[in-house]
């Protein structure tokens, strides 16, 4: 089988074959039919995360049919449709026994620290699947727990989105951000989406969002020009690049949740406007089962719907990286196999 695979950082992926996985105890393997690209995807080629082991398969947006069992597992078939976690937890830690694996000191990464998704055939822990309802196309399948997984996590598990929220949202246009405007429309909010494509404005209004303004130096003040006593939640899902304003978008009380960080390096805090207006800032990493079964659930009722760049062969990965750098991709790019 082809797979993608990184063998130098920094360098463009190479395409080699591979033999096909075999299912060890508590493993299957799933056969899949598309998987999405990340822009973590594009960082990890970067080297920006230290626990990075070359060579290795990258890619953690997997899901597809189970085909084969190793012993052990239990509550899955041959045939299930299945997502998956974008990590491997232990299953023993505290944060594991209380349903924050998500937080597993001890996790195993896809395509950090052990081979991902890209590949048609996929060997994963039993401790990583969710099942998918049958009315869940593939697209929404492949992204249930690093894109609308992690968005359900984000800003109801962590940002506590109700009705009525006022959420700015950074990035709105790439695969995550256009996602996030159709979830926070699905818990009733009101949505600003910052963008610094001007050309995918349109769209975001189709995507849900009831206000686009454009990202650069200056946004918090049109941001407050719509919304007087500021936003309650911040998505932030770039990084440096829109944090001092996001962050000066925000009103009394507001909260920050960042979950993006597509140029790796520290960002300035104004400690003094935090203090006085009682604002909050935190981050926010992945998904766990529960928000996954949660986000496939809102797939199932047509509350999201697939924001699609495009697809690709595997062959072309390294131009795919390109466009998606380059900000070219309105919503996800997805391999095809």
């Amino acid at each position: 089988m082809k797979v993608a695979v990184l063998n130098h950082i920094n360098q463009n992926l190479d395409i080699e074959e591979r033999e096909m996985p075999v299912p060890h105890e508590n493993e299957v393997i799933v056969e899949q039919k598309i998987t999405g690209i990340c822009f973590r995807d594009l960082l990890t080629r970067e080297g920006f995360f230290p626990r990075l082991k070359t060579p290795i398969i990258p890619g953690h947006e997997l899901s597809g049919t189970i085909i084969d069992m190793g012993t052990g597992v239990y509550g899955f078939s041959k045939g299930d449709r299945v997502t998956s976690l974008i990590y491997k937890p232990c299953g023993r830690c505290l944060n594991c026994q209380s349903g924050d694996e998500n937080l597993c000191e001890y996790k195993q990464t896809m395509g950090e620290t052990m081979d991902g998704a890209y590949s048609k055939y996929v060997k994963v822990d039993q401790r990583c699947l969710v099942k998918v309802p049958d009315n869940v196309g593939d697209e929404l399948a492949a992204i249930g727990a690093c894109v609308t997984g992690m968005i359900v996590h984000a800003i109801d598990r962590v940002g506590l989105i109700s009705e009525g929220t006022k959420i700015l949202i950074t990035g709105a246009g790439g695969g995550v951000g256009s996602h996030a405007i159709q979830i926070a429309k699905a818990y009733g909010a009101e949505v600003m989406a910052v963008t610094s494509s001007p050309w995918k404005k349109e769209a975001l209004y189709k995507f849900g969002a009831d206000h686009v303004i454009d990202a650069g130096e200056g946004f918090n003040k049109r941001a407050k020009e719509i919304w007087k006593d500021g936003a309650n939640l911040v998505l932030e899902n770039t990084g440096d690049a829109t944090f001092n304003e996001s962050f000066r978008s925000m009103g009394f009380g507001g909260k920050m949740v960042i979950v993006g960080n597509l140029n790796p390096t520290s960002v300035q805090l104004p400690i003094g406007i935090l203090i006085l207006k009682g604002n909050s800032i935190t981050g926010s990493i992945s998904s766990t089962r529960a928000d996954v079964t949660k986000a496939l659930v809102m797939s199932s009722k047509g509350k999201i719907s697939p924001a699609i760049a495009g697809e690709v062969e595997i062959e072309k990965i390294n131009e795919a990286f390109e466009q998606i750098k380059a900000k070219k991709n309105l919503g996800r790019i997805f391999i095809k196999f």
